[in-house]
């Protein structure tokens, strides 16, 4: 949803092509190393939303706030590690300009079983 600038994606889970690549609890059936390698795929799906949006990625001014929500097995606190990978590949895209405020919040259930979830906050050229 693009409103006044800014472009709010809806959770996006790791999905590529058609397929939910890490289902399952990270902490259990998911490792911490793939959630955050599914945290990646998340956040390349949403910038693939801001793109449908406003028709190329230049058109990005900014990386807000990025929310990550993690399938997590009881006892399971690296949710802020899993999320890194959403952050550090924004970092990478965009330099300073993919410096943003986080959440990494872990849940009991996601969508589909999804082991990761990721939405984003994203400031437009206009």
């Amino acid at each position: 949803m693009l409103v006044d600038g800014y472009i709010y994606t809806s959770g996006q889970l790791p999905f590529a092509n058609g397929e939910l690549i890490y289902k399952g609890k990270v902490g259990a059936e998911v490792s911490a190393d793939d959630g955050y390698e599914a945290a990646k795929i998340c956040v390349i799906n949403c910038l693939g939303v801001v793109k449908s949006l406003v028709g190329s990625l230049d058109k990005i001014e900014r990386i807000i706030k990025v929310n990550g929500y993690v399938n997590s097995a009881q006892g399971f606190s690296g949710q802020p590690k899993v999320i890194n990978g959403a952050s550090e590949l924004l970092g990478k895209i965009f330099g300073e300009a993919g410096q943003h405020a986080r959440s990494a919040v872990g849940v009991s259930e996601l969508p589909a079983d999804a082991a990761v979830e990721v939405e984003l906050i994203v400031k437009v050229i206009s």
